[in-house]
C-alpha cells in the first residue's frame, strides 16, 4: 500500500474514518471526497503533511467524482446515508452514487475499487435503504466487474450510532423500547475488523469480483444487544415491547425531526435479521479474526455511567 494514491469516497464517516487511518499507516496518499471539508480537517493529522487531504465531492456529480479520481490507483465507496434528507435520498446517494463513482474509476484507469454496502441488501426489500443499497451494488458490478463488495452487519466502535445512541438514551429515559418485542437478530462487527477486512481485499487478486458479509463472532437478538448495552453502562431500564405497526406510527412523526431518531424506512428493516448468511464469504477469507462485542464496549461506554462523562447532546448526533 506504501506510496498508493487512494480515493475514499465517504471518508469522514464512522467506518471511513478507521480505513482512512490504516491507509495513511501504511503509507498510502489519501484523497477524501466528504460532503464537508471543514468538518473533516480531523483526518488530516491521520498522516504526514499532506499525505490526507479532504476535499469536497457530490457523489451525484460525476465531474466532481472524476475530478476526485485524478491520478488515483485505487478506490473505496463508502458512500452512504441513514436517512433521507432533501436532495440527500436512498436513490441519488445509494443506488445512483455508487454507479457513477464506478464508471468514472474506469475512466480513470483505477486498477481496483473496494464498495461498502450492508447486509440486508435487497432489490426485493419494503424497505427503501435496502433497496438502493442493492441497486448500487449492482451498479457497480455493472460498470467495474472486478470490484469487491463488502456488507457489514451492525458496525461497533467507539464512534458508532448504535451503541452510544441506545447508552445516550438510557442516560436519560426511564424505558427503553423493544421494536417488534427486540427479536431481530444482528451480528455487530467491530469497526476495525471491518477496516482490516477492506484493507486485506485491497491486498489480495483472488478477492475481485466477489462479495463478502462481515459479521462478528456472534449473534445477539436486540433485546440481547439491549442488555449487554445496559450492563457495561450499569443503566438498567425497562424493556418495553413496541409493535412493528406502533413502532411505525411514531416514527412517522419522528421522522420529520431535522435528525430523525427513527423513521418508518428503519422500521421496515427491524422486520429482517441482520445476519451473515449460510455459506457466504466473510472475515475468515480475508484472514480476519472477528472480535467479540464484549471485548470493546468497556473501552467507550464507560462514559455513560451514572458520574461518567456523558453528553446528552450526542443521543440526537
Amino acid at each position: 500500500m506504501h506510496g498508493k494514491r487512494v480515493t475514499v469516497f465517504g471518508g469522514a464517516g464512522f467506518i471511513g474514518r478507521t480505513i482512512v487511518r490504516e491507509l495513511a499507516r501504511r503509507g498510502a496518499r489519501v484523497t477524501v471526497g466528504c460532503r464537508d471539508v471543514e468538518r473533516a480537517k480531523f483526518l488530516k493529522p491521520m498522516g504526514v503533511v499532506g499525505q490526507v487531504t479532504p476535499i469536497k465531492v457530490d457523489v451525484t456529480n460525476a465531474g466532481q467524482i472524476a475530478w476526485a479520481l485524478e491520478g488515483a490507483d485505487l478506490v473505496i465507496s463508502l458512500v452512504g446515508i441513514l436517512y433521507q434528507s432533501g436532495r440527500n435520498t436512498f436513490d441519488a446517494v445509494q443506488a445512483s452514487g455508487p454507479g457513477l463513482i464506478a464508471r468514472a474509476a474506469v475512466d480513470a484507469g483505477v486498477s481496483q475499487l473496494l464498495h461498502v454496502s450492508a447486509i440486508g441488501a435487497d432489490v426485493g426489500s419494503a424497505s427503501s435503504y435496502a433497496r438502493s443499497k442493492a441497486l448500487g451494488e449492482a451498479a457497480v458490478r455493472e460498470a467495474f466487474p472486478a470490484a469487491t463488495i463488502l456488507r457489514p452487519s451492525i458496525v461497533f466502535g467507539p464512534d458508532d450510532h448504535f451503541f452510544n445512541f441506545f447508552a445516550g438514551l438510557a442516560g436519560i429515559a426511564p424505558v427503553l423500547p423493544l421494536i417488534g418485542g427486540g427479536r431481530t437478530l444482528f451480528q455487530p462487527v467491530f469497526v476495525q475488523d471491518v477496516a482490516a477486512a477492506a484493507l486485506a481485499a485491497l491486498a489480495r487478486s483472488d478477492a475481485q469480483g466477489k462479495t463478502y458479509e462481515l459479521g462478528g463472532p456472534k449473534v445477539y437478538s436486540f433485546h440481547q444487544l439491549m442488555e449487554l448495552m445496559m450492563a457495561h453502562t450499569k443503566r438498567p431500564r425497562r424493556l418495553v415491547n413496541v409493535p412493528f405497526w406502533l413502532a411505525s406510527l411514531e416514527a412517522s412523526v419522528l421522522e420529520m425531526l431535522p435528525k430523525p431518531i427513527l423513521t418508518r424506512d428503519q422500521v421496515e428493516l427491524l422486520k429482517i435479521d441482520n445476519v451473515v448468511s449460510d455459506g457466504a464469504a466473510g472475515l475468515p477469507e480475508l484472514g480476519v479474526e472477528a472480535t467479540p462485542c464484549e471485548t470493546v464496549l468497556p473501552t467507550y461506554l464507560d462514559r455513560f455511567r451514572p458520574g461518567g462523562r456523558f453528553n446528552r447532546s450526542r443521543v440526537h448526533a
